[in-house]
């Protein structure tokens, strides 16, 4: 297995290398939970690595790898466990879009998986057109040409679960409480008041009726977009770079929603390491992998932060790779 690098600890197992090189070498139905955003092909150059899948030559090649690493996510998972896939449709040309979801759903049913769910995560088209200068986003496009406007790209989390029975129930016996949800819109006061830990009759627990309301909402418009993890000391001059990390709160919900304390959760895309850092603040477990150096090493730096605030004891899962 070609890796540049890796770090193995009771809590956590992150590897500097090829995710198509280090999947293979980890154990079948062996992980609870996996979330990540793959590199988006043809939208954004990572890194100058020809093994980058968003250095593939086009298209078309990169669905094509990303079929290799779905299946061995697919070995991977635990029966009855999910995956969450963070994705959005990408360009065709200048005009148009391609179906970037669809194809990550085909690609997933083809390896075994079913379709479970898709979130839709809300974007303010006011602040996209700022920052790209989208033309088909301006309200000056209104009045010269409607037929050229479009509405704002939102993010999407596409979800899948693999057949099977699950041996082990992911249970919220007191159902959610304030400290699980994660999102900008403030809990009614009086909830949380009388039903914060209510361990009573579930039926009644008003607060946690609320807080699910919320998350199974197919539209998760309450997601707070700067609550990332700090990304500058990962970027490089010396080539194009694009660090997009994914929001907190979305990696908390999914964390909270499909996966139990204790849990191995895999991230074949690591990056600066967003998913391992609330996956380990979380008391899951975390694998991550990643093969961009900067992006690693980012990530390997803010582990000892999420650790602080989980410090039981855990079992290895983990064996040092050869």
């Amino acid at each position: 297995m070609a890796i540049i690098s890796q770090e193995i600890k009771k809590e956590y197992a992150i590897y500097n290398g090829d995710c198509m090189e280090v999947l293979p070498n980890l154990k079948s139905n062996s992980v609870g939970f996996s979330i990540y955003s793959p590199p988006f092909p043809e939208l954004f150059q990572y890194s100058n690595d020809p093994r980058d899948m968003s250095n593939c030559k086009d298209y078309k090649e990169g669905l094509d790898q990303y079929r290799f690493i779905v299946n061995e996510i697919h070995r991977l998972i635990k029966p009855g466990r999910l995956t969450a896939v963070h994705c959005m449709d990408l360009k065709k040309g200048q005009h148009f879009q391609k179906d970037f979801p669809g194809d990550i759903i085909r690609i997933h049913e083809d390896a075994g998986f079913n379709f479970f769910c898709r979130i839709t995560i809300w974007k303010d088209p006011w602040l996209i057109a700022r920052r790209t200068r989208m033309r088909s986003l301006m309200h000056k496009m209104i009045v010269k040409d409607s037929s050229m406007c479009r509405v704002a790209g939102p993010d999407y989390v596409v979800v899948f679960r693999k057949s099977g029975e699950n041996k082990e129930p992911i249970e919220h016996p007191h159902g959610l409480k304030a400290k699980d949800y994660a999102g900008e819109a403030p809990l009614p006061e009086n909830l949380k008041r009388d039903f914060d830990g209510y361990t009573g009759d579930q039926k009644k627990n008003y607060l946690s009726h609320q807080i699910w309301r919320r998350y199974a909402a197919p539209v998760w418009s309450d997601i707070r977009s700067g609550r990332l993890l700090p990304y500058k000391e990962a970027r490089e001059n010396e080539e194009e770079k694009h660090v997009c990390p994914l929001q907190l709160d979305v990696i908390d919900r999914c964390l909270t929603l499909w996966s139990n304390p204790g849990d191995v959760v895999l991230v074949p895309f690591m990056g600066i390491g967003s998913e391992v850092y609330e996956s380990l603040k979380m008391r899951r477990k975390a694998a991550g992998i990643e093969l961009k150096k900067t992006y690693y090493n980012q990530a390997k730096s803010i582990i000892p932060e999420a650790l602080k605030e989980n410090e039981d004891s855990q079992q290895s899962l983990f064996a040092e790779a050869p």
